[in-house]
């Protein structure tokens, strides 16, 4: 996006702050925007995690980004925004502030998990936004642990969506009736479709009339409305017979198609009643254990109820035959006297009392009563204090730590719960995902997420607690990528069919267990993350991320400004033009003012703001203003009525945004071209609008001169 700012549109430069992990990512994802990048870092790393990164650098200057002195000589006053990307959020924090006050205009993009500070110095320096780049992908370790077809999920003015992976089969509701632009609605927009002889992953590559087959894949963003329903894998949900499909649509053979469809739903609905059964059965294993150890904890705390009534009912008689035969027997006494000499003795006082009973001559038989009565006293309140010291011990522990016991199977197991953890843990719970947690250490670990079964202890210890031979899946997210390697290794030898989620940090480290865990799901933090950062040192929003087939798709947020590349363009222009997804648009005071899965007729203006779905080359084409040209004309033959000519060039002038003026002209004068150019997908799309009003046209590419 251009920068409205006369003094920074021609700054083509960006300064990183830190050389490490993360800063050697974000100087990749930059150089990616063709810009020129410099950095300041206390010294030369050792070994570069990524080799290429020095020859990309324009300057490196060595020294303390929070000095005067460095900012000045990589002449700060020149840069249009700084990543501010060190390891520590106080060096980041202070750094942002002496940047300020030499370059008032500069982007400050900074690395900081202080949310409350974050806001706070957003306030005071302006232009600034900060990212904790560990907690960004949280919900990419979340959706690669589930391994359902749903890749992303995001939310957007209070709606959720999802953006789903479907794998069609025979069987599936969309095969052999629908045609790829039909799966396009008020709730759902496709995003790629890959047929089973190969395309290319890259957003409206596909033709919109290709009939949906066997084999095929499907990516489509739609909204959800809950929780619940989220995770349900979609082709669960489509496996139904369609009778009302398109029969026009049909290939020859439809009907031998539609019989043996019909045989492999049944087929379908066998293996899904035994499925059935299993988890039933399944269920009724846990419900029976746990009524089991149920009655076995209600059987005990029964018994310890019988035991503190015996003691006490035995405590209180001894107590009034004591105190009966003290003021009956014992010289010189009364009631109250009584009372408390017998309390005495029943609380082992007796030696308390020794001297005195000698020196009133009382026999020895009742010097006897009185040892009788402290040898019962100590082991019946005895008993009584030991119950209750059980009982005060329990209700603190129950209160600190009331969790689930650990599910048998079909679980998520997560190692590691610090700040990314617990993200990743609150979001399978939100996901409605049976999930248990290990964790390795600190006590906020252990209080933390009191929904969810806990396990405490070092790696060895813990992992056999987890019943991970039975777990769905596994994430080792720690800090420490070796832990995390030791605990991939360790799950990979006692589950090789789990999915296994690993986090690192280094790009070698996720390069090399790529290939030694073929099958597990390497994500590298700081990867994922750079571009995210990249992205918003233009001035953008980056609202959250998610991975697909190895790619970064990046939820962005664009205000449209005077001077912006996106300002006066269609969506079908903005979509079809730079490689995007609008997902979100909502108009500054006119008509409808938020529409989730917008008309492509919708043009934007100053005060709009949109939402779109990008890969980093769509970030960057939309920076540059590098728009793909149109390369395709519709010729309209004829119009069948004069309606169907009038609402033709009603119809045209929406779609393209020509004027209509130019439309009617086109439509009394026919057959003719249009003579505005236009995308593929707009095209077809008007000439599909034009049949349905019986206007007969037809696409005809561009000839080149």
């Amino acid at each position: 996006m251009v920068n409205s700012s006369p003094s920074l549109i021609q700054l083509d430069q960006f300064l990183v702050c830190g050389l490490g992990s993360l800063g050697q990512h974000c100087v990749v994802a930059l150089k990616e925007f063709g810009i020129k990048v410099t950095a300041i870092a206390l010294t030369v790393p050792t070994t570069w995690e990524i080799p290429q990164v020095p020859d990309l650098l324009e300057g490196l200057i060595l020294g303390d980004c929070r000095e005067q002195k460095f900012l000045e000589e990589a002449q700060i006053q020149q840069y249009r925004a700084v990543l501010l990307v060190t390891g520590s959020d106080r060096t980041n924090a202070e750094a942002a502030f002496a940047i300020r006050l030499l370059n008032p205009d500069t982007r400050l993009v900074v690395r900081s998990e202080q949310e409350n500070l974050n806001q706070l110095l957003g306030e005071a320096l302006g232009n600034f936004i900060a990212f904790e780049p560990t907690q960004l992908p949280a919900t990419a370790f979340a959706l690669a642990a589930i391994g359902s077809e749903v890749a992303g999920f995001f939310h957007l003015d209070g709606q959720s969506l999802r953006v789903v992976n479907v794998l069609i089969t025979a069987e599936h509701r969309w095969c052999n009736s629908r045609l790829v632009h039909e799966l396009d609605t008020r709730n759902r927009r496709i995003l790629f479709y890959l047929p089973k002889e190969g395309a290319t992953l890259a957003f409206h590559h596909w033709h919109p009339h290709a009939l949906i087959q066997a084999g095929d894949r499907v990516v489509y963003a739609e909204i959800t409305e809950n929780f619940q329903e989220n995770f349900i894998s979609p082709r669960a949900n489509s496996q139904k017979p369609s009778n009302a499909s398109h029969p026009r649509r049909r290939s020859p053979h439809a009907e031998n198609v539609q019989s043996w469809q019909s045989i492999w739903q049944l087929q379908y609905l066998a293996a899904w009643l035994a499925t059935g059964q299993q988890k039933m059965q399944q269920k009724i294993r846990t419900w029976t254990h746990q009524y089991i150890a149920s009655l076995r904890r209600s059987n005990f705390q029964k018994q310890i109820y019988q035991v503190t009534l015996i003691c006490g009912l035995t405590v209180v008689l001894l107590l009034l035959l004591g105190t009966s035969l003290f003021l009956n027997y014992y010289p010189n006494t009364d009631l109250y006297n009584a009372f408390l000499m017998t309390a005495i003795l029943l609380l082992g006082g007796y030696a308390d009392l020794h001297d005195n009973f000698q020196e009133s001559g009382v026999p020895w038989w009742f010097r006897l009563l009185g040892l009788t009565l402290t040898l019962a006293g100590t082991a019946f309140v005895g008993v009584l204090y030991a119950l209750l010291t059980q009982a005060l011990l329990s209700s603190r522990l129950q209160f600190l730590q009331s969790r689930p016991p650990v599910p048998l199977q079909d679980h998520v197991v997560l190692i590691g719960l610090d700040a990314v953890g617990q993200k990743v843990a609150q979001l399978l719970q939100e996901f409605q995902q049976p999930v248990v947690g290990i964790a390795l250490g600190g006590e906020a670990e252990v209080t933390s997420l009191p929904q969810m079964p806990l396990i405490t202890g070092n790696l060895l210890q813990s992992l056999p607690k987890a019943n991970l031979s039975t777990a769905r899946s596994v994430i080792a997210i720690t800090g420490d990528e070796m832990l995390n390697l030791e605990a991939g290794l360790m799950v990979r030898r006692t589950n090789p069919h789990s999915y296994l989620v690993i986090r690192t940090f280094a790009q070698r480290l996720s390069d090399n267990l790529s290939q030694l865990l073929p099958q597990a799901h390497i994500l590298c933090a700081y990867a994922l993350t750079a571009e995210a950062f990249a992205g918003a040192a233009f001035g953008e929003k980056i609202l959250s991320l998610f991975r697909l087939s190895n790619q970064t798709i990046l939820v962005t947020e664009y205000n449209i400004e005077s001077a912006d590349t996106l300002c006066g363009l269609l969506l079908s222009e903005v979509a079809y033009g730079y490689g995007v997804v609008p997902i979100l648009a909502a108009t500054a005071g006119r008509g409808e003012s938020r529409k989730l899965m917008p008309s492509e007729e919708l043009r934007l203006a100053v005060g709009d703001r949109l939402v779109v779905l990008a890969t980093i080359d769509g970030l960057r084409r939309i920076e540059q203003g590098r728009i793909t040209p149109k390369q395709w004309r519709v010729q309209v033959d004829q119009a069948l009525t004069t309606a169907a000519a009038f609402e033709g060039a009603n119809l045209m002038a929406r779609i393209t945004g020509c004027s209509l003026s130019m439309a009617r002209d086109l439509m009394d004068n026919l057959p003719g071209v249009f003579r505005s150019p236009l995308y593929h997908h707009q095209a077809l799309r008007l000439v599909r609008e034009l049949g349905r009003i019986q206007v007969n046209a037809q696409v005809v590419p561009i000839q080149p001169k």
